[in-house]
């Protein structure tokens, strides 16, 4: 088939969109479909070029830096969009977000009545942290984020949320058309358990003790992770035999550093910054659990690759996180936003050291469901369908 994607986030770009989009892009064009990919440049100016088998088309953008580090924004541009449309001639049509570009392609695709599908990955929640005043008017926010994303949503064919929390989120919201629920899916040729792993040696890399247990956090340093309950949390543990790494980077950096250092934890907690892709399968293999605080996950692709690691869990039990764990299974679940039962439930993981084996195993087995290849086959059925609907 032939398959246009476009979206507000491609590689390089690290957020959950940039990384979906790009397995999406490039599974589906190894499996010998004609992909393009249409997106802001990272560049800001245009260029054209072919990627791991995908035709990229970067259209000029502006940064939204100020904002989001990995911030970019195209506005629509009519004819290179019908240029794009009319020189590849898609037979489907797939957005990843209800932004401008993304929606200029929508409405371009409606004209030529070519199937539409949209996945989607926003909420609300993911842009009020941006917005000033939103403590107070966030009900308003909330209300007018979900009508913006609903004017394009509700003009498609069908839609895709990852996971089941994020479709009901949806229809609650006031989506039409009918929704799919298929996981954004993980790469588990690259993510996997490796016994082999000189953990003691990739601990002391990133500046831990081998000795001690230690939770891993991987992501966006920014506001809706909610690392300040994680770090309250830490403290209120009052133990100096564990330790915390914190990677990624964001705009809520340097503020959790300063209140790690004014909660007295900074000789345990450890902030490395970025961590380089091909360094995340040992790093996460090296943790003993992983953590997740985050209020606005709608599946979670950092902590489905440490479950893929077979790694223990410890997440809020806030959108579509409670998917994937099982208290006492594979990890537990503490009440969102709230330090002193997430720090209980850190103390009660760290008293059932001799469960971590069988829980991380637990975690393995949910992973693998979430495989790349069966997210891959799944989109591919549902392509099908819609073309032959449309046909």
């Amino acid at each position: 088939m032939r398959i246009l994607i476009t979206g507000t986030s491609y590689a390089p770009a690290l957020n959950g969109q940039a990384v979906f989009t790009t397995n999406l892009a490039e599974g589906l064009a190894r499996c010998g479909h004609a992909v393009t990919m249409a997106y802001p440049s990272e560049l800001g100016k245009p260029f054209q070029t072919t990627r791991n088998g995908v035709a990229l088309e970067a259209l000029p953008s502006i940064s939204l830096r100020a904002l989001h580090e990995e911030g970019r924004f195209s506005l629509p541009q009519t004819d290179a969009i019908r240029r794009i449309l009319h020189e590849f001639q898609p037979q489907i049509v797939h957005i990843h977000d209800h932004y401008p570009l993304s929606r200029a392609f929508a409405l371009e695709a409606h004209r030529r009545n070519l199937p539409l599908i949209g996945t989607n990955h926003f909420m609300p929640e993911n842009l009020t942290a941006y917005v000033p005043f939103n403590h107070a008017l966030r009900p308003v926010y909330r209300w007018l984020g979900w009508r913006w994303a609903l004017q394009v949503y509700n003009q498609l064919d069908v839609v895709v949320a990852q996971s089941a929390a994020a479709a009901r989120l949806l229809k609650a919201a006031g989506l039409r058309p009918p929704v799919e629920s298929i996981s954004c899916g993980i790469d588990t040729t690259r993510f996997f358990p490796d016994p082999a792993l000189e953990r003691a040696a990739i601990r002391q890399r990133f500046g831990l003790r081998p000795d001690l247990p230690f939770f891993l956090f991987v992501g966006r340093v920014d506001q809706e992770k909610r690392l300040d309950v994680l770090l309250h949390a830490f403290a209120l543990l009052k133990r100096q035999d564990i330790q915390l790494l914190i990677a990624g980077k964001g705009g809520t950096l340097g503020e959790m550093q300063t209140l790690t250092r004014q909660l007295k934890i900074d000789a345990q907690v450890h902030f490395p910054g970025f961590v380089a892709n091909e360094d995340l399968p040992g790093l996460l293999n090296s943790a003993d659990i992983f953590v997740m605080p985050g209020e606005a996950e709608l599946l979670s692709i950092a902590s489905l690759e440490a479950m893929a690691c077979a790694r223990p869990m410890l997440l809020a039990d806030a959108v579509a996180l409670p998917e994937l764990v099982t208290p006492g299974v594979n990890g537990r679940l503490f009440r969102s936003g709230d330090a002193a039962d997430a720090a209980r439930q850190m103390a009660a993981l760290l008293d059932a050291r001799d469960q971590w084996p069988a829980m991380g195993q637990a975690s393995l087995e949910r992973a693998q469901k979430h495989s790349l290849e069966n997210v891959i086959q799944r989109y591919e059925t549902l392509y099908r369908q819609l073309a032959a609907q449309k046909s």
